[in-house]
């Protein structure tokens, strides 16, 4: 379906896997970070004004004991998923409470102590 020049649907374009370690309790598993295709902003929804090509991406982390979803909003589709890519910030807040690391054991960011650098 199509609003205004935008197609609306609600698949991925693109996922990350990532291992992660609980800091406290030390639970581990996977967790799977999910960008959505953009889709129109339904103007109801914001406090901002809108128009046709105004767009809007959902970040979202599945995996943990509670999902994580930020939504990014760009003045196009592509704005949109451009700052919905940037998964980092929203990864740094997940990180306060999760060590985080590649499927290969290496840390996804720079900095963590070499004791935990392998999430088994």
């Amino acid at each position: 379906m199509w609003h205004g020049r935008i197609a609306v649907t609600s698949r991925s374009v693109a996922k990350r896997v990532l291992r992660f370690r609980h800091r406290m309790t030390r639970q581990e598993g996977e967790i799977w970070v999910s960008i959505s295709e953009p889709k129109p902003v339904d103007p109801s929804s914001v406090s901002f004004e809108v128009n046709s090509e105004t767009a809007e991406c959902t970040v979202s982390i599945e995996g943990l004991p509670e999902p994580v979803t930020e939504t990014t909003y760009g003045a196009d589709s592509v704005q949109a998923l451009r700052l919905g890519s940037d998964i980092d910030p929203l990864l740094k807040r997940v990180a306060e409470d999760y060590e985080l690391f590649f499927a290969s054991g290496e840390p996804y960011f720079e900095g963590t102590n070499e004791d935990e650098q392998s999430a088994t």
